[in-house]
């Protein structure tokens, strides 16, 4: 069965917002190799991710000039943080990472 659009971008935001939360990834560079995806498609999904009422915000490192930094999320809003990590093999069978 073929997935739908509005499934896979839900579900990329989903696994970007718990690769950011769990640490494995709060960087661009960090989430196109964890995900595979293309930099513009990283920058994308981490602006959509307010769309959600997910506050994900970049924290300058101190003393750092630039885009030297990481993501961080402050606030999941109405998104169950557990919810993701009990299904996190079908997203990311849904969505082809590895």
């Amino acid at each position: 069965m073929q997935t739908s659009k509005t499934r896979t971008s839900f579900y990329r935001r989903l696994y970007v917002a718990w690769l950011i939360d769990s640490g494995q990834a709060v960087s661009v560079p960090a989430l196109m190799e964890a995900t595979g995806m293309p930099r513009r498609t990283a920058q994308d999904t981490l602006a959509a991710l307010s769309e959600l009422d997910i506050d994900c915000q970049f924290e300058q490192n101190r003393g750092e000039r630039n885009n030297a930094g990481h993501y961080r999320i402050h606030d999941w809003g109405p998104i169950d943080k557990r919810w993701i990590a009990a299904n996190l093999q079908q997203i990311k069978t849904t969505l082809g990472y590895p």
